[in-house]
């Protein structure tokens, strides 16, 4: 779908996120500094951050295939694992000083478990990270954070004080908050951005140090505010997944008329709904906020009813017409939270689709086609309205 925003800043996101390395990781290590890869978003990267390092958020992006990653992963695996071990046998994450992972599933557990066995990394860290949600939780991972924290600090020769991470925290939820606001801009008449910009404005965020990307996005919002606006659509759509991180798919979705003005994704409104507390014990903030403030995904047991309403909720407030849920084939977890969804969204009547596709997308012809016939059956209902 067309846009007449024209933005310097939007440009700029849009290459860092098109890129592994782009000009502000290059720039960042030709003045000496240190990248830690983050293979999930449980990640607290504040204090990556405090610790003077840029945290980077993993992804295979231009990746074309997986031939490397089989020597360790097989078709039954899923695709970004594949993908992810690929291209860092490949070297194209070679501009990486360290890698840091949770036990988010089986199939990132052996990730970094092959990551480090295969993959020449300086640093390496593990956290375990709880299933479920609750106060035992919070403290058990806090005790998680002060292990990061040490290590971080004796590896890379840093003392990671109170001042710092606070300092980073601000950072970080200025971030969030910047994103919240362009979340917000989506959900008017006439949009000034479109989902596909939308998500390689975030996706940007996690390969960029924080105080550039903020300039940016700041740049971004006041052009959006000069913007004509997006009118010419035939239906508003929101968008649900996990950790989808090319906006190409985004594109294809709206290439057949709709507008994607609201999601729930680990790349979008999930990772920027709310921000992390800066009083008290901040350990224990950072623990707080990924446990059961940070809007939940499939992995955190018991928090279902709490993922719908977030859903609904965002489907609300941005006055879908329709919602499109995406799953890699070979992920359980998201596997059934589409069944979930599909019987929670049939019960608020509103039309809904779910979609596999690959990490790296493929049978694109059937892609648009499936959603061509979603969005023309959302305006013949409509119509009969």
């Amino acid at each position: 779908m067309p846009n007449t925003l024209k933005s310097i800043a939007l440009q700029q996101l849009q290459e860092a996120a098109g890129t592994l390395a782009g000009p502000a990781v290059k720039e960042w290590k030709q003045q000496g500094g240190k990248v830690l890869g983050c293979m999930y978003n449980y990640i607290p990267e504040e204090l990556i951050t405090a610790a003077g390092l840029l945290p980077y958020r993993m992804r295979a992006t231009g990746s074309t295939g997986s031939e490397l990653s089989e020597t360790c992963f097989t078709q039954v695996n899923c695709s970004l694992v594949r993908h992810f071990f690929d291209s860092g046998l490949r070297g194209d994450l070679g501009f990486l000083d360290g890698v840091v992972s949770v036990n988010n599933c089986d199939h990132m557990r052996r990730l970094y478990d092959n990551w480090v066995a295969k993959i020449k990394v300086g640093y390496q860290h593990f956290m375990p990270f709880p299933k479920k949600s609750g106060l035992e939780q919070v403290e058990a991972y806090r005790l998680q954070l002060e292990r990061f924290k040490a290590e971080l600090e004796e590896h890379f020769g840093v003392e990671i004080t109170d001042e710092k991470l606070c300092d980073a925290i601000t950072l970080h939820n200025e971030t969030r908050g910047l994103q919240r606001r362009l979340h917000e801009l989506r959900k008017g008449e006439a949009p000034p951005i479109t989902g596909a910009e939308a998500m390689a404005v975030m996706v940007a965020g996690g390969s960029m140090p924080r105080k550039q990307y903020n300039a940016i996005l700041k740049q971004l919002l006041d052009d959006c505010a000069n913007a004509e606006g997006i009118s010419d659509y035939k239906a508003r759509l929101m968008v649900i997944g996990g950790e989808l991180d090319d906006p190409k798919l985004i594109e294809i979705i709206e290439s057949q008329g709709g507008l994607v003005v609201a999601d729930s994704l680990g790349y979008g409104s999930r990772g920027c709904a709310c921000d992390v507390d800066t009083t008290g014990d901040l350990l224990t903030a950072l623990s707080r906020y990924q446990l059961m403030q940070h809007p939940a995904d499939p992995r955190i047991n018991g928090t279902s009813a709490a993922r719908n309403a977030y859903a609904s909720d965002m489907a609300t407030s941005g006055r879908v017409d329709g919602v499109v849920a995406v799953r890699l084939p070979q992920c359980d977890l998201w596997g059934l939270e589409l069944l979930n969804l599909s019987r929670h969204f049939k019960r608020d009547n509103i039309p809904y689709l779910s979609l596999e596709v690959e990490y790296v997308l493929g049978s694109i012809g059937q892609l648009k086609t499936r959603v061509q016939a979603f969005t023309e059956s959302i305006v013949e209902a409509k119509h009969v309205k």
